[in-house]
């Protein structure tokens, strides 16, 4: 496998003017030597709204498809995803300095840990940012602790699956992210806790776009329903994982197996 980070982001006409901004908190991203990184943006949907903020650098691709929603341009650009880890970044959103370094670090050092997560602040429209509390400590997050904290916090997660840096083989395992309109993006991190442990740093990673025309700032987001509904499927999907009993990395056999 090639020592590359592929960075995959899903976008859509409404996000695409954002794209350059994401691409240069990219560009500033110092990765140890011998690595790189590329960037697979899929476009949800085949209209001419996304291809002109696209960045034109031979690190960069660019595909389009039928519209689906996030979850699925992204997990359609796995096909194209070339590196051994990959890493979330929302056509809106912006990384910080040293962000990839630090998930490229935890993951090389500790083959136990399949993802890593990190501290997110709001980016406000007027270009100030706000934290949030209650994030936990700097380290490892074993299995099963982001199920527990979700289902006793009105389905919040302890860490923000926008985030989320993870090893490509156990990400292809899972299938990706999950068919949902929306909550995805927590589907697979809940799946991801139920089968490995995981890592959150506390160091900021990412600036988490608010704006008027964002997904989850719209009253759809949270109609009750369907709410409902998507949780439901993400807890059942994470709770069945958790109880095959299947874990990663697998366990190897000991000296003693035939």
């Amino acid at each position: 496998m090639i020592r590359r980070v592929t960075v995959v982001t899903a976008v859509h006409g409404p996000s695409a003017p954002f794209l350059p901004d994401a691409y240069a908190s990219l560009s500033e991203q110092r990765l140890p030597d011998g690595w790189e990184w590329e960037w697979v943006i899929q476009q949800d949907g085949t209209t001419d709204e996304v291809r002109p903020y696209v960045p034109d650098d031979p690190r960069v691709s660019f595909r389009q498809g039928r519209p689906g929603g996030p979850g699925v341009a992204r997990t359609i650009a796995l096909a194209h995803a070339e590196g051994v880890y990959v890493r979330v970044l929302d056509a809106d959103d912006l990384l910080t300095p040293g962000a990839l370094a630090r998930d490229v670090a935890v993951l090389e050092a500790d083959r136990t840990v399949g993802w890593t997560t990190s501290r997110v602040l709001d980016l406000l429209p007027d270009g100030s940012t706000a934290g949030f509390p209650g994030d936990p400590d700097d380290g490892p997050l074993e299995r099963g602790v982001v199920l527990a904290h979700w289902s006793r916090s009105d389905f919040r997660a302890p860490v923000h699956p926008a985030t989320l840096c993870v090893r490509r083989d156990l990400l292809i395992a899972l299938g990706g992210w999950m068919a949902l309109p929306a909550s995805e993006d927590t589907g697979l991190l809940l799946a991801l806790n139920a089968v490995s442990r995981g890592w959150f740093s506390a160091e900021v990673g990412l600036l988490y776009r608010k704006w008027e025309g964002q997904a989850t700032g719209q009253a759809s987001h949270v109609e009750p329903a369907e709410r409902a509904a998507r949780m439901a499927v993400a807890e059942a999907r994470a709770r069945e994982l958790a109880d095959l009993g299947w874990a990663y990395p697998p366990a190897l056999p000991g000296p003693d197996a035939s």
